[in-house]
């Protein structure tokens, strides 16, 4: 009997840009994957990584059992004695040394999942713990750091109108290549080429000629740190030159003054030379961003991941106050989120604001920010005896062995732990040293919302996608994980009614933010359980919602359900100053915490640029360490090298395809070297996430070209210290060829 060929359509979960995806199913299996053209948001772009999801699949090393560490060695289990082991080990460290004495470790695949993402707050608020880490503090806190200082909340982040923009300044950012980060952006290329033809400019400041720089209409080479200082003179520049003209916002303005005293030391023509740029070059930029009709600019890891990552940040959307581009057609503007978005709910204008270092870390002192420690921190946490010393750990969909600096400390901390669980689809050099391992499921057993990148996006739209493919028999959804490790921190056991327990938690949840109204609202959505529940409710109570009825023209998952292509909710709308959740109900252009961090700055630019250093590199067939297990992005040629000039190369004595030796904070990495001369002089490049080679890993095709890890070099220490985010950028490195 000849099979029928069913057609699905998907939301890509493998990075930020979240393109639309149409499928091709035979027998529960993927026959081919391409873009969906009449998708509303990503309108049938696709990169490779989309048709990765069929590989990711059909990955033979993809867990699909649960895994239990018996006499160091991991046995298959059933989902019952996995739990129960989970039960009768972790409580007793729990009971006996409080709750901070388990840690949870959260990484980026979780926000790609509502299962995860959803109820990963859940977990937190059952173990009580303070030692928290994502991956935020890897990649992402200073701008969400100096969003919430400048605008009141941790995700109000304006991202570039690109479809109505004549003017972009990058920074730090590759976004031909990401598609945008903190701004979803598919088919970046075919946007900047629409802004380009209207007679529109791309300008691009980067260490290396990027993808992006290479179709910009100018590039210009800048030292790696030295960010700050540029963007302090282009301030500095509108300044002096009489060229601030922030127009409407001005009434909405806290801070005008303040700043520019702040900035009266760094003039361009006193940093130009630690950023490695002639002082009018910074001029004529900053004339150019004023005299645009419409203009923004953007910074993104580049920019977040030194020293100086929240001013840099903040640096960045002070410049669009400035010139008036922030919250207007074209500029840098605040996106209307669907759902879940924060800015759209409760009183509009102002707010609680947010705050920061309630409570510091135990053995180095460094500030919560967002309710979570750095990332750097983890693994003194564990070594250091005392009172709150973690014990215990559950990692969520995170591998930062690899992807946090110095891995070979942490991994040799999480192997003194007493328990370790770990929610993951691999066994990784992270997860190997767990003593449990829950797999969760393929992204195509879920049904997905973005709860995270509408919040980010270039235009607003509501997309929703149900599970392509069923299920494995007796997997649970990774909601219903996460659910039954909470009511195991509570202390429920490992037979605890999930549901039940979900049902309660939501129902707390709505009486909470619904009041009177409450009891109508659960019995509007007792027909829905777990992640869906709460999507409706954020749905129909969002900025477009039906309201439960109120609105029968409004939004609700119903509708968003019978759209395989989603809804348009239309272009970017000025949202000021209805969007702020400040004290002040302004725009805090001059936040004391970052006025008084320039003092770090005055002090450095009066100090020699560094020598040779290392910075990371973005590539299209990867964004996460498990991609490297993915035949379709795998395949090709070596991409894990060490880009280096040509004239470094030469005083170096490094070759072409050669072997080097990179050294620093004391510890050393054998790399292959590639000359290019699209590196600055001076900055050696080599990519983030490999690094396969650890025993006791079961990702048979990574191994096989197992690549450097750029993190073994970092120093775990070094932060931003007002976001904690590490330094992963521009870190001093000593290069010598292996003979």
């Amino acid at each position: 009997m000849q099979s029928t060929e069913t057609t699905a359509y998907r939301i890509c979960p493998l990075c930020e840009a979240c393109c639309g995806l149409e499928l091709k199913i035979s027998d529960n299996k993927v026959v081919s994957i391409r873009g969906h053209d009449a998708d509303v948001f990503s309108r049938g772009y696709i990169c490779p990584k989309g048709a990765a999801l069929k590989d990711l699949h059909e990955d033979p090393d993809r867990l699909r059992t649960p895994l239990i560490k018996r006499d160091g060695r991991f046995v298959e289990a059933s989902w019952d004695e996995a739990f129960a082991e989970i039960a009768r080990r972790l409580p007793p460290i729990v009971r006996e040394h409080g709750s901070d004495a388990a840690a949870l470790v959260v990484g980026n695949p979780a926000v790609h999942k509502i299962g995860l993402i959803n109820y990963v707050p859940r977990l937190a608020k059952a173990l009580g713990t303070r030692n928290i880490f994502t991956a935020s503090t890897l990649d992402q806190m200073p701008k969400q750091l100096s969003a919430g200082l400048m605008f009141g909340h941790w995700l109000s982040i304006p991202v570039p109108d690109i479809e109505r923009c004549d003017y972009l300044l990058v920074l730090g950012a590759n976004p031909m290549v990401s598609n945008g980060s903190l701004w979803t952006v598919p088919d970046f290329r075919g946007k900047a080429k629409a802004m380009r033809a209207r007679g529109g400019r791309l300008v691009v400041i980067d260490p290396r000629r990027s993808e992006t720089a290479a179709v910009a209409d100018e590039h210009h080479f800048i030292r790696p740190g030295a960010d700050v200082f540029l963007l302090l003179g282009l301030v500095h520049a509108l300044f002096d030159e009489r060229l601030v003209r922030p127009g409407r916002l001005a009434e909405h303005v806290n801070g005008l003054d303040a700043l520019r005293d702040a900035v009266q030391a760094f003039a361009p023509e006193r940093v130009a030379p630690r950023c490695g740029f002639e002082a009018a070059t910074i001029r004529r930029l900053a004339r150019e961003l004023a005299a645009a009709p419409r203009a923004a600019v953007y910074g993104r890891i580049g920019t977040c991941t030194q020293e100086y990552g929240t001013l840099c940040s903040w640096l960045v959307d002070a410049l669009n106050v400035l010139t008036g581009n922030l919250d207007r057609e074209g500029g840098a503007m605040f996106p209307k989120a669907a759902a879940f978005a924060a800015n759209t709910v409760g009183k509009p204008g102002s707010g609680r604001g947010i705050v920061t270092g309630r409570r510091k870390s135990r053995v180095s002192g460094a500030p919560e920010v967002l309710g979570e420690l750095p990332m750097g921190c983890l693994a003194e946490e564990i070594e250091t005896p005392g009172a709150g010393q973690v014990r215990a750990l559950i990692s969520v969909a995170g591998n930062p062995v690899l992807s946090a600096p110095n891995g070979e400390r942490l991994a040799a901390a999480l192997d003194a732990l007493d328990f370790m669980v770990s929610v993951d689809i691999y066994l990784n050099e992270t997860t190997r040293h767990a003593d449990v391992i829950l797999p969760g499921s393929s992204p195509l057993e879920d049904a997905h919302y973005d709860t995270a990148f509408p919040q980010f996006s270039y235009r607003n739209h509501a997309r929703y996608s149900r599970a392509v493919l069923a299920r494995a028999p007796g997997q649970p959804p990774e909601w219903q994980i996460l659910l039954r490790l909470a009511a195991i921190a509570q202390g429920l056991g490992a037979e605890a009614d999930v549901l039940a327990l979900d049902d309660a938690l939501f129902a707390e949840d709505v009486r909470r933010t619904a009041g009177e109204h409450a009891g109508a609202i659960l019995a509007a959505l007792a027909h829905l359980k777990g992640p869906e529940r709460q999507l409706d409710y954020a749905l129909r109570l969002g900025p477009y919602g039906d309201l439960f009825g109120q609105k029968p023209d409004g939004l609700n998952l119903a509708k968003l359900k019978a759209a395989p292509g989603g809804i348009d909710l239309g272009p970017l709308q000025p949202r000021i100053p209805e969007a702020l959740r400040t004290v002040s109900g302004k725009i805090e252009l001059a936040p004391a915490m970052l006025l008084d961090d320039l003092q770090r700055v005055a002090v450095a630019l009066a100090q020699p640029a560094p020598g040779l250093v290392v910075v990371g590199r973005r590539q299209v067939r990867s964004c996460n360490s498990w991609m490297h297990n993915l035949p379709v992005l795998a395949k090709g040629p070596f991409r894990c090298t060490a880009l280096v000039h040509p004239d470094d190369a030469q005083r170096l004595g490094l070759q072409e395809g050669g072997m080097a030796r990179l050294a620093g904070g004391g510890r050393t990495l054998e790399v292959q070297v590639q000359l290019s001369d699209e590196m600055m002089p001076g900055v050696v490049s080599l990519p983030h996430g490999w690094g396969h080679d650890k025993p006791g890993t079961r990702m048979t095709l990574a191994a096989e070209r197992p690549g450097a890890n750029l993190n073994v070099l970092l120093d775990e220490t070094l932060r931003d210290p007002l976001s904690g985010n590490a330094v992963l950028s521009g870190i001093p490195v000593e290069m010598q060829a292996i003979n």
